[in-house]
Order: structure tokens, then sequence, then C-alpha cells
């Protein structure tokens, strides 16, 4: 081969080659494709497809332009990449549910929240957005500083001016190698109104910022269910998470029946393939709670869920929905970004809102140092305009008779080279007398705005608060409407809830009735006339407990011990139900004192007919066996008599010898288990009837069908152990309250 053709050929290790070259692609997918720049809070695509449709003038105003050619001319002059990948960066740009705050407008089928595809960019429309506009604002005035693009052909600008805040506003997410960037998208006017706090107080924290704005605001809304201390976790050091919740209601039908509508559903859950799932779990019986689930969507989101049976409570069923499928999402939060200098680094909230406003300090500057050459440059010719009034017949003849008038003008009025080049072009119909005044008028109105910007631009405090009249110029703009308005809600963390087998059992309202003969069933919903109960003959209705099929009842026995009754085991249907020795370890001679469905929290009196007792706390009622639990310890031959809920400060006992005592019900100790104390004092007999009640409403008891009311009791208070006295007159004959 001739050496001319030869090849430079370098011996290089292996190792060496692919380090330094897997490096060189990391920092290109790093910087050039994946992490948004923290100051407009674009990648290097969604930035040249903006600036690409700036130069095509597809500003709010005007009429729209193929996709297709946005996309040529962005592949062609700015970014040679697939044409596909950049027209799926525009199609997000413009999709509403993908986008709080689009800087696309489309015009066509750009997908749907199904995850429908957007139409082909040949068949679509699209132009600039408001808040694109907002982006651009001053990139043809010296803002921001433009470099080649990749053939040199052209120039594109390093970032954009950005007065809208678009990288906390509409969020941002990539992956590049070693990696990645995750931010949610927040309200604008929230996001505004902590940038304007930060200015007004640099040293605040992150906690005085979350007052302003408190959390992500999602496009298609749904229930922020986080705790308060992880969200400030979270933005104090830029990674986290977010809890999504779907938002739902209850919608009540005929004959007691719901229905679940989710109205919203969390961000970038596609709501096609959600029903698919959700159906998929029903088919395998992990949704066991679900009966059935409907698309009502049309051009907002209505599904509807419904239970299998009207017994389950709402929020159980919707939890066990939340676990198991993306009705509940978590978005991460990773606020990985390319700071000025075009490092990878991870903020925290302030650092990006700090980064932020430093560019817009400095697109300000820029800005103002731009129209301040504007202005002398215009001022230096108008001057030279003037020169020209003072002494038109001269300039007019310098014009007509010199070869080279321009160096004469120069040297006979003292002209600069471009005071000389405007006098020489300008047109004669300018000469006249209107234009003049126009000129000094111009002249005047400069001057003055040559004053304000030096003015400006000498002073910190002017400019920082001339930012925040821009921020809050763009908090008005697009920070309030029905756009701007939060659409993500604020909520709790969730409580936990049990989801035992229990918990998933079918809640269904029921009626316990137990006869005198200790024969005990079921019947569905509430009795609303108790005397169409038929019960065996000789026997009639003792006690009717209104409660759920997922309740536990408390039996109290007369021998003193508790049981625990599943009332889903209670037997329903036609004829007499069964015994209740059956259902608990009951003797044929004991029998039931009370049953009842024990309250949280709820102390209970227990006593014996003796006149012995004490007060234990509902929880400790509760009998893992079916051979109960002792709780009221009796001697031989005695039997308990009483289990009533202590919902009050006093209580009141009549004896089977006519005599009844009223006292405080706190001389009356807590226990677990015992004989108890002496609660009223009888030289015959025992204990008739115990009452506990308020004082303040005084007590009361009933004669037939009427209720009558005792409030001066001073007669009857004494202290426990005592024998008490007569009751008042008309005090029941059967001493029963």
């Amino acid at each position: 081969m001739p050496d001319d053709f030869a090849g430079h050929i370098e011996d290089t290790a292996l190792k060496d080659a692919l380090s330094e070259r897997y490096l060189a692609y990391a920092l290109s997918t790093i910087m050039s494709r994946s992490l948004p720049d923290v100051r407009d809070g674009l990648k290097p695509v969604h930035r040249r497809l903006i600036y690409a449709m700036h130069q095509l003038r597809l500003d709010p105003t005007a009429g729209f332009k193929k996709c297709a050619r946005v996309v040529g001319d962005v592949m062609g002059k700015y970014h040679p990449h697939g044409d596909q990948s950049i027209y799926d960066a525009m199609v997000r740009m413009a999709q509403e549910f993908a986008a709080r705050y689009p800087l696309v407008e489309g015009q066509g089928n750009f997908g749907n929240i199904d995850g429908d595809n957007a139409a082909a960019m040949r068949y679509t429309e699209a132009r600039l957005t408001e808040v694109a506009r907002a982006m651009l604002a001053g990139i043809d005035e010296d803002a921001v500083d433009f470099r080649p693009t990749y053939d040199g052909e052209e120039s594109e600008p390093i970032v954009l001016p950005g007065s809208f805040p678009n990288l906390l506003a509409n969020g941002a997410a990539g992956i590049a190698v070693g990696m990645a960037t995750s931010i949610p998208p927040h309200n604008a006017g929230e996001v505004c109104a902590a940038a304007m706090h930060l200015i007004a107080n640099p040293g605040c924290s992150t906690a005085d910022l979350l007052l302003h704005m408190p959390g992500p605001d999602f496009p298609t809304g749904g229930t922020l269910a986080e705790d308060p201390a992880a969200v400030l976790a979270a933005y104090e050091t830029g990674r986290g998470g977010f809890r999504l919740r779907a938002k739902w209601e209850v919608e009540k039908a005929k004959h007691g029946t719901w229905q679940i509508v989710v109205t919203q559903i969390p961000y970038q859950v596609q709501k096609a393939k959600l029903i698919e799932q959700v159906a998929q779990l029903m088919e395998d019986k992990k949704l066991p709670l679900l009966g059935d689930i409907r698309d009502e969507s049309s051009d907002v989101i209505r599904l509807v869920l419904e239970p299998k049976t009207r017994g389950v409570e709402p929020e159980v069923l919707m939890e066990t929905v939340f676990r198991a499928t993306t009705l509940e999402t978590r978005f991460p939060l990773n606020m990985n970004v390319l700071d000025a200098t075009r490092t990878p680094r991870v903020m925290s909230l302030k650092e990006v809102l700090q980064a932020w406003l430093e560019h817009r300090h400095e697109v300000l500057v820029r800005r103002s140092n731009h129209r301040l050459a504007a202005i002398d440059r215009r001022i230096e010719v108008l001057e030279g305009y003037l020169l020209v009034y003072l002494n038109l017949d001269e300039v007019i003849r310098i014009i007509r008779e010199e070869d080279e008038p321009k160096p004469r003008l120069v040297a006979r009025f003292t002209l600069t080279d471009t005071q000389a080049e405007a006098i020489l072009n300008m047109r004669l119909r300018s000469l006249r007398r209107l234009e003049e005044m126009e000129i000094r008028r111009e002249h005047d109105k400069l001057t003055k705005e040559r004053k304000g910007l030096r003015a400006l631009l000498d002073n910190d405090k002017a400019r920082w608060k001339r930012i925040s009249v821009e921020l809050e110029d763009i908090r008005k703009k697009f920070g309030s409407g029905p756009s701007g308005d939060r659409r993500t809600e604020l909520g709790v963390a969730p409580a936990a809830i049990d989801f035992s087998f229990e918990a998933l059992v079918e809640r269904e309202a029921i009626t316990v009735v137990l006869s005198d003969k200790g024969w005990i069933r079921a019947v569905k919903g509430a009795v609303a006339d108790a005397a169409e109960l038929k019960f065996k003959e000789g026997d009639k209705l003792r006690l009717l407990l209104p409660c759920h099929t997922t309740d536990r009842l408390v039996l109290f026995a007369t021998n003193g011990k508790s049981f625990t009754l599943k009332a889903a085991d209670v037997p329903r249907g036609r004829g007499d139900g069964q015994a209740l020795r059956l259902m608990a370890d009951l003797q044929n001679e004991d029998d039931a004192v009370a049953l009842f469905v024990p309250m949280e929290g709820m102390r209970y009196l227990v006593a014996s007919a003796s006149g012995r007792g004490f007060l234990v706390p509902g929880a400790e009622l509760g009998a893992e066996k079916r051979t109960g639990k002792q709780i009221l310890n009796l001697k031989p031959g005695e039997q308990a008599a009483f289990c009533i809920p202590a919902d009050g400060d006093h209580i009141a006992l009549v004896g089977e010898n006519r005599r009844l005592l009223v006292f405080p019900l706190d001389q009356i100790p807590e226990m677990v288990r015992g004989a108890g104390v002496i609660l009223q004092r009888y030289k015959d007999g025992g204990l008739s009837d115990a009452k506990v009640f308020r004082l303040a409403d005084g007590l009361t008891w009933r004669l037939g069908e009427r209720v009558r009311t005792e409030t001066d009791l001073r007669e009857w208070l004494g202290e426990r152990a005592q024998a008490g006295r007569m009751p008042p007159n008309g005090f029941p004959r059967g001493l029963k309250f």
C-alpha cells in the first residue's frame, strides 16, 4: 500500500479506549439529551423545537403550520436525530394531560389520556402558546448566548430567557447514563409566590417556601396523600417521592345502594390500561370487594366502581383498590439538573428557585444593556437629525455641491460617522416641520428611558424589585383563572386500615333477635315492627340488637363470664334460630345478662345480684376462647345481674328492699376481673336495677308510655356502700328504671 494511503495507527489498551469512548457517550447523553437546564427547565430537543417555531413565526396569534414542517426544520437545522423522537417530544408539549402548562398548541389528533397515539405529523398542525412566548421573551435582545448549530450554518440559543418557571411548573423526567431526573409539575402561581418570598427573604427556609408552594400540582388532578414531614424532607434534599391517589366520591342510589365515581386519575396513568388492570384483578379474584367497573367518561373522567354488596364500606373498598391498582401511584422526586455551568447535580427546592432567579437577573441586566445601547445609538442619530434642522440650507448645499459630502458634513458640523450616514440616508419628505417636533419628543422620551435604565443597572435592589414585578405579572397571567387554579388536592397520609380476613367480609346490616328462653337468630336489615316476629309457644322477645355482619358481640352471662360472638355466625333465615348455649359455653342454668356491640373506649359496669361490682374497660370483655372469660367472681349460688355502659358521671342503684342510692361513678374502681366492691348495702334482698347517668341531665325512669325526670336528687345523693332512701313518689313498683 502506498505511504500516502497508509492510516495512522496507535496502540491503545482496549480498557482505555472503551473507557474514553463510553465517557464521551455518557457526557453527551447527560448534557445534550436527558437532563434539563435549571434555568429554563428544557432539554435540547424541547428548546430547539420552541426556537424553530419562533423562527417560523408560529406565535399564538399566527396561523397553524403542519407539524412535519416544524419537525423538518428542527431536524435539518438544529437536532440531527430521528424525526419520530422529535415529533414525540412535540406531541408531549401539546398534551394538556401530560403538560401542566402546554408550550405547544396543537390542532388535530394529539393523543388522549387512554394512551392512544397522536396522528402522523403530516396530519397535525401546531403553533406556540402564550407560555412559550413568555419563555422566549427577550431572545432577540441579547438576553442569552447563542452557539453554532451542529453543521455551523445556523446558530441556536444555549438557554432560553425563561421568564416562566418552566422547570417546576411543567416538571421534567429523563434517564441518562448513571443518573436520572424526575421533577413533578407544580402550580405556576405558587412557584412565583415562593420565588417572590425568596427575593424578599433570601435567608428563608424550605419550610417557609412550602407555605407558598405546598406541593406538586399535576395536570390530571388527583389527591396528594403524603405526610407533610416527608414532603419537606424531599424538597430539602431534592430526593423523595409523593403518593398520588385518584379523586373519588360516593354516589347514593335507590334502596340504599351506592357506587364510587372516580373523577380524576393519577398523573401519567393511561385510563384504558387502568381499566384493563382492574378487570384482570377482578378475574383473578384479587379484588374481593369490587363487583364491577365501568368507563362512563366523555371529555371528563368518570370511572364507576360498583361494590359486590352495599354492606361494604366505601373507604375499605377503595383502600383495597388503591393497594392493588394504579389508582394510587408514587411519583418520584429527583431534582437532578444542569446548573448554570452545565454541571449535573441534585438541587434542593431553594437552590432551584435561586438558580432560576439568578438567571432572570442576568437576563434583565443583558436586556437592559442591550436596550441602553440601542437607545444610545438612536439618540446619537436623533442628535444628528436635529443638527440638520438647525442648519438645513447648509446641509443641502453640501450634499448638492460636494463630490464627497460625508467627510465635509463631519468636518463642518462635528458629526460622528453614524450621524453623517443617517443624514445622507434621510428622505427629503422627512424634512418637514412636524417631523422635527416628533424627533424632539422621541429624543426626550429616550433620554428619560436611558436615565431609568442606568439607574436600574446601578441599583441591585431596584433590579430585584423589577424581577418581583415581572413575577407578579406571570403569577396573575398564568397562576389564576380556570387554567391556573390548583388541580391536585392536598390531602393527608392515609391511616392504616386493617386488612385481615374479617375486614374484607361483606358488611351488611342485620338485627340480632334474642328470645326470653335463650334462642338467638338474625334478620336482614332493621326490624320495623317487633310484633311481626314469631317465637316458640310460651316464648317471647327479650332483646333486639341492630348491628352488622362484621361486628363482634359481647355476651355477659349470669355466671360472671363474658363471651365473644361473631354476628356473621348468628343463624339467619326462617325458623327460631338456635339455643344461645350452643354458641357459648353456657350451662342450662346460665342465662344471658346482656348482649351488645362494645363501643370503643367505653367502660362497663358489671355487678352481681348481691350488690357488688366494678368498672371494666370494654376491650377487656372480649374472649378468645369459646369457654369465655371470667370477669366477675361470684360466691356459690350468686349470680351476675348487670353489665351496662358507664356513660355518665353518677350511678343510681335501687334494691329489692325499695331503697334508692345515688353516688359519683368515680367511687367505683376500674378492674379487669374480681369480686368487686359493695355498691349498695342491704339487710335483706339484693340489687334490683342500676343506671349510669349525668347528674346535670337528671335521673329518668319510665312509667308505662311516659318518661319522668327527677333533677333534684339531693335527698338520695350519698356515698358508695350506703343503704339509700325510699325512692320518690311515682317510682315504678317493679323497681326498674
